[in-house]
């Protein structure tokens, strides 16, 4: 399953704890990741995720950010990924819990 490949790689990658859900109490820098779609033609397919940094200052967000994006174009080593491809990422503040957060959406073709 793709989420567990780049739960793990990410999880072995980062310095930060990363997830697919968000913990019951937050507090610090982690990551969550959400594949939001897939799409397959020909046996090849593909998978856009969005992973979402959280801290507890928007420029730590943004930095981690950062290094989630170098840490996700590092996957490309992996024998199993063909692509990634940063679609985007933006300031996604989270005004509900009053949490700042980043999001970077990447799609990820592999077999």
């Amino acid at each position: 399953m793709i989420e567990e490949r780049v739960l793990n790689y990410l999880n072995d990658t980062l310095s930060v704890p990363c997830r697919m859900e968000m913990p019951n109490k937050v507090s610090g820098r982690f990551v969550v990741i959400e594949k939001t779609g897939s799409y397959q033609q020909n046996k090849i397919t593909q998978a856009t995720f969005a992973i979402q940094s959280y801290a507890d200052t928007l420029h730590k967000a943004a930095l981690l950010n950062e290094e989630v994006k170098a840490a996700m174009e590092s996957m490309i080593e992996r024998d199993d990924i063909s692509k990634i491809q940063l679609n985007s990422d933006y300031n996604y503040t989270d005004t509900a819990m009053k949490y700042y957060r980043y999001q970077a959406v990447f799609i990820v073709t592999y077999y």
